[in-house]
């Protein structure tokens, strides 16, 4: 069952997301939250997704997304907002955010968005918000080969399997260990890369030029 949690003090909205959810996926479970402080008590790590206002009562600004995801820094967090400027987009990114919803957005342009966030992906209505500079690239790489660095002989070679397209099970049968015991360290890697789950690991390491040995 797909787990989310919509925190946005417009019911009308909540409801539009909900249909746009019902279109989706038909098992799932919706929590609903007008307040942020409603937010952060229904908020926990089985969550598969929350669609955060930038706009509501309780939070100002990305204090509220920068909340959330240090309480769950596993679980993706979408921004709904009014404001669609590119800095605002921009900023969202820059915060943690996976995606970002006009509150304008047409029901197919929500589904889209949300069905790429629900299947390891991300969700920006324009390129050029989050495009990064030549500079920023480079940045980028430096700070994603240093988190790279902090992982151990075992999470590079589970990342590597992973890489190639491998379950836990069969990593574990290649490694000759528990897949406990790469479920520990899928776990590990996902934190020290600041990634959300393995497809967005994957993605992450293959755009950086992560070497997949055979």
């Amino acid at each position: 069952m797909i787990r989310v949690l919509i925190a946005d003090d417009h019911p009308l909205f909540r409801v539009a997301l909900k249909d746009t959810m019902s279109d989706i996926e038909e098992d799932f479970s919706i929590s609903e939250a007008s307040t942020f402080n409603e937010a952060q008590k229904l908020t926990d790590d089985d969550l598969d997704l929350i669609l955060l206002d930038l706009s509501m009562p309780g939070t100002t600004g990305f204090s509220g997304l920068v909340t959330l995801r240090t309480h769950v820094p596993s679980v993706p967090i979408v921004i709904v907002s009014a404001s669609e400027d590119i800095e605002t987009v921009r900023s969202a990114a820059q915060y943690g955010a996976v995606g970002f919803i006009p509150k304008t957005a047409a029901p197919e342009i929500m589904k889209e968005a949300i069905s790429s966030v629900l299947n390891g992906g991300r969700y920006w209505p324009t390129e050029e918000a989050t495009q990064p500079r030549p500079e920023e690239d480079r940045q980028r790489k430096s700070e994603f080969e240093d988190k790279l660095g902090r992982l151990t002989p075992s999470e590079l070679r589970v990342l590597e399997l992973m890489s190639a397209g491998m379950s836990n099970k069969v990593i574990a049968f290649e490694l000759n260990i528990k897949e406990s015991t790469v479920k520990s360290h899928v776990t590990a890697l996902l934190r020290k890369l600041d990634v959300f789950n393995r497809t967005q690991a994957v993605i992450a390491a293959k755009e950086m030029g992560f070497k997949v040995n055979p």
